[in-house]
C-alpha cells in the first residue's frame, strides 16, 4: 500500500524537477553559441546552483514554508535520476549547500539569478557573463592544472623507474632501501619545479592588475 504521507513531497519534487530541467534546456540553447570557456568544475557548480534557485522559487509558488531546503532535495532527486549515486548525491547536496551562500549569508549570486529565472530568459547567460573575464575559473587556466598534473605523475613515474634501474644495474650491491630513496629523488626533481613553475603560472594568470590612480581633482 503507497503511503500517502510522502505522496504530496514527491509530487512537489517532480513538480520543481520538471520545471528545472524546462527552464535549464532553454537556457543551455541560448549559451550553446556564446563561446564561454569555464573550467568543467566551475561550469558544473554554477549551473546546479542557479537550478537551487529555480526550484526554491518554483517550491514557493507550491505553497512549500520550507522551499529553499526542499529545492535542495528536488535537486538530489535530480541527480540521482540523472544517473548519480545516492551516496554521491548526498555528499555533492552538501557541498552544494557550503556553497550556496556567501560570507554573511546572503545568497550566491547562481542561486538569486537561478530564483528570478524563468523558460527563455537570459537570466545564465547574464550570470555566465559575470565570470566571462575570470581568469580562476577559465578552462585554460584547468587545462594548464591538467596538463602539469600528468606532467607530474608521468614524468615523476619516468623519472623514478630509470633511476632505479640504473642504480641495479651499476650499483648492484645497493640495499633496497637506497634504490628506493634514489627513485624519489629522482621522482620529486621532476615533480617539484613542475608544480614551481605550475605555481608561478596561477599566480600571474590570477593577479588582478593595479588600478589605476585617479588624477588629482
Amino acid at each position: 500500500m503507497t503511503d500517502t504521507n510522502t505522496e504530496p513531497a514527491t509530487s512537489a519534487i517532480d513538480s520543481c524537477v520538471q520545471h528545472a530541467r524546462e527552464v535549464l534546456a532553454s537556457q543551455l540553447l541560448q549559451i550553446k553559441d556564446k563561446g564561454y570557456d569555464f573550467a568543467p568544475q566551475f561550469r558544473q557548480l554554477t549551473i546546479q546552483l542557479y537550478l537551487v534557485g529555480v526550484m526554491w522559487r518554483k517550491g514557493e509558488s507550491l505553497g512549500l514554508s520550507n522551499a529553499r531546503d526542499h529545492a535542495f532535495a528536488a535537486l538530489q532527486s535530480m541527480l540521482i535520476s540523472d544517473g548519480m549515486k545516492k551516496k554521491q548525491a548526498q555528499q555533492r547536496i552538501e557541498f552544494l549547500g557550503n556553497m550556496s551562500r556567501v560570507e554573511g549569508g546572503a545568497d550566491t549570486l547562481a542561486v538569486a539569478m537561478g530564483y528570478e529565472a524563468a523558460v527563455d530568459d537570459d537570466s545564465l547567460t547574464r550570470l555566465f557573463d559575470e565570470y566571462r573575464d575570470e581568469t580562476r575559473v577559465s578552462g585554460a587556466l584547468w587545462r594548464l592544472f591538467e596538463r602539469g598534473k600528468m606532467i607530474m605523475a608521468i614524468g615523476g613515474a619516468v623519472a623514478a623507474f630509470l633511476t632505479i634501474w640504473l642504480t641495479t644495474i651499476f650499483i648492484p650491491k645497493s640495499e633496497g632501501i637506497d634504490i628506493l630513496a634514489a627513485g624519489l629523488m629522482a621522482a620529486a626533481l621532476v615533480v617539484i619545479p613542475t608544480f614551481l613553475i605550475g605555481l608561478l603560472i596561477y599566480r600571474l594568470k590570477v593577479k588582478k592588475p593595479n588600478q589605476p590612480t585617479p588624477p588629482p581633482s
